[in-house]
């Protein structure tokens, strides 16, 4: 616990020497800079006095940080050394020297990984301030931001979720008046009266007293079940944006003068010497103190190790569980009672599973009746979201991070575009960019695909290739019930992030389910026994296999391989399978182009033992590079059908 947060109140002396902790190693490492030591320095210059709300803060509190925050982490418990690491990049950083300066992250404190796209971790702090609330604390959660990114539409989104559930969140503006060297005045959403004044609480955050003053009912509200308050924090930026920067260039020199008079380390110095609290000796003396130990901290950090590049896959996923026998039964049944059926299972079995999307909730029971039932049976469990696909991508992270299990679903996955900040910034990211520290145990599930007339741009698209491109993220695709029931039961007791996608042509199919096997994520699965040619497909597309191998019996004997799983893919059951055919087709409804079956065949062909299985050049079959059209003609024409699928088997079989 920080010396501050136990006294419980502003002790002006103890606030000037963690005020004046946080300038020293900002002035260390601009010195640094200069010297060659290091890449890259962000200040907190000025932003020193938000410190203050470490006083407020209890450890069950998370804190999901600026990067100007330095002061504040300090206040937290973080040790300069810890910074000085950072800073160099150490191995022993919070992250293992895998993030900027300034992008703070400690585990122990509730100290959330902070991401580059500003405003990028607010509706995470929403998502981990839900989590508190629906686990019944009075526990919440402290979000900072500069001002430039108050415009940011993930701004938008998080306050306005958290005023709509009255979530235990403080939003916190760090409004220095720029981003870079755009004034944002005319910019500013609190300037333009968009916001209520029930919400919002403007300080002059250039003195801590004014911020402890500030910030304690807004604390008490949040407490209290209340809501959020946004904190429009005024103060200055003593210095340039970053050390890739000059703010010389756009900032008059007397502007730059008088912003320095308001300087916060001077002003508590010179009231508490005022008030005889302080002598100028003594302060001289503190100020030769404090240099002297963040000297001493960064020698020392200097000489630690530096990352070790063999270790620069490690923490892109957690350790892989067995997989089990999924809750369902024997018989007949489609895909989307196989899926509802086990998130019933999963639900009932761990009230920290919790289920979010559009129209969920019953009576719709989802747009595709995937929930059908499971808001009656667990109201305090399944909820409806917003038409906001970022705040549900978003949420999931910060209930993740909190130790919540997150089910959520998107109505298409065509409509992730506007949550994509979120899978790229977040999800994908956090364990890796942690270092192991912070992770994103989740599931994001979604219909996908096309052959169902009418769908039309938006409704019928086909991204696993997209998808694919990301590191740190699960994919998977279903094609029968019981490896639906099965990758959803795998899914969700993960320790990373799983995206499935359900194909839609064939998730109403009714079938026999014989039996029901554990279904690991990364392992294939052999449909039909085959000698001549190997044909890979997933989803909607084994259709098309299963028709061009039936139509080719007695020309040629086809083993069809369902992936089932994209990431990660399974090469050793389609090379054990080209071992014995010599011949490959891949076939799927995504573009071609970047599509997933390009990497297939690049990464049979670029090695070359497996190249030398190869009797023949494989083959792709998928959509051309167009998009699908509401009209059927316009979308069969686009997509791969089995004549195509035909001529490719033939194509090898030459």
């Amino acid at each position: 616990m920080s010396i501050l947060r136990a006294q419980g109140a502003v002790n002006k002396l103890e606030f000037l020497k963690l005020m004046l902790l946080s300038r020293e190693g900002d002035r260390r490492e601009g010195i640094l800079l200069r010297q060659s030591k290091g890449w890259f320095q962000v200040s907190g210059m000025g932003h020193e006095p938000l410190a203050a709300f470490a006083h407020l803060l209890r450890e069950d509190d998370y804190l999901f940080p600026y990067y100007r925050d330095r002061a504040l982490m300090l206040a937290q418990g973080l040790s300069n050394y810890d910074l000085a690491l950072a800073y160099f990049a150490k191995r022993s950083s919070s992250s293992g020297g895998r993030q900027m300066p300034g992008h703070y992250s400690d585990r122990e404190h509730n100290v959330f990984s902070v991401c580059t796209p500003t405003g990028g971790s607010l509706i995470p702090a929403c998502g981990t301030a839900w989590a508190m609330k629906l686990a019944g604390t009075d526990s919440l959660c402290l979000a900072s931001v500069g001002d430039a990114a108050s415009r940011q539409g993930e701004f938008y989104e998080a306050v306005t979720f958290a005023i709509q559930e009255k979530l235990p969140v403080i939003f916190v503006i760090e409004d220095n008046k720029y981003g870079i060297s755009t004034n944002t005045e005319k910019f500013l959403p609190f300037h333009l009266d968009l916001f209520s004044e029930t919400h919002i609480v403007k300080v002059d955050a250039r003195h801590p007293d004014r911020v402890y003053a500030a910030a304690q009912p807004a604390f008490e509200k949040a407490r209290k079940g209340e809501g959020p308050t946004i904190l429009w924090c005024e103060l200055d930026r003593l210095s340039s944006h970053t050390s890739s920067d000059d703010h010389r260039v756009y900032r008059d020199q007397a502007d730059i003068d008088e912003m320095m008079k308001r300087d916060p380390i001077r002003v508590v110095a010179d009231e508490l010497i005022a008030a005889g609290q302080l002598t100028q000796d003594a302060w001289m003396k503190l100020q030769e103190e404090v240099q002297k130990m963040v000297d001493d901290d960064y020698l020392k950090a200097e000489k630690e190790q530096d990352p070790v590049a063999s270790e620069v896959m490690d923490h892109s996923f957690g350790e892989s569980r067995p997989a089990e026998v999924p809750p369902i039964q024997t018989g007949r049944m489609t895909m989307v009672s196989a899926i509802n059926q086990t998130l019933r299972k999963a639900l009932e079995s761990d009230p920290k599973v919790i289920m979010f999307g559009e129209d969920i909730e019953d009576p719709k029971g989802g747009v595709f009746g995937l929930t059908k039932g499971l808001s009656e049976s667990f109201p305090k469990q399944v909820f409806n979201s917003p038409l906001a696909e970022a705040t549900i991508l978003g949420t999931a992270v910060g209930m993740a991070s909190y130790g919540y299990r997150p089910v959520f679903e998107l109505q298409f996955i065509d409509f992730i575009s506007p949550g994509w900040n979120q899978l790229v910034t977040n999800i994908s990211t956090l364990r890796w960019r942690s270092f192991g520290h912070w992770k994103c145990p989740m599931v994001l599930y979604a219909p996908y695909g096309a052959y169902l007339p009418g769908g039309s741009l938006w409704h019928s698209m086909s991204n696993e290739g997209m998808l694919a491109h990301i590191p740190g993220i699960n994919i998977a695709i279903p094609s029968t019930p019981e490896d639906a029931a099965g990758l959803f039961w795998t899914a969700i007791q993960a320790d990373d992030p799983t995206i499935i996608l359900i194909p839609k042509h064939i998730f109403r199919k009714n079938v026999d389910v014989n039996a029901v096997n554990p279904v690991p994520l990364g392992k294939a699965r052999i449909q039909k026994e085959g000698s001549d040619v190997t044909l890979v497909s997933w989803g909607n597309c084994l259709e098309l296999a299963e028709e061009a191998a039936t139509a080719l019996a007695s020309e040629c004997s086809v083993e069809i391989v369902d992936l089932r799983s994209i990431l990660p893919c399974d090469y050793e059951t389609i090379t054990k399978s080209v071992e014995k055919t010599g011949r490959l087709v891949v076939v799927h409804e995504d573009n071609r182009t970047g599509g997933y079956g390009q990497a297939i065949i690049a990464e049979m062909t670029s090695n070359p033992d497996r190249w030398n299985l190869f009797l023949s050049p494989p083959q792709i079959v998928a959509r051309e590079d167009c998009q699908i059209g509401y009209n059927p003609i316009y979308e069969y024409a686009a997509l791969p059908d089995v004549n195509q699928v035909i001529a490719a088997i033939r194509l090898t079989m030459e």
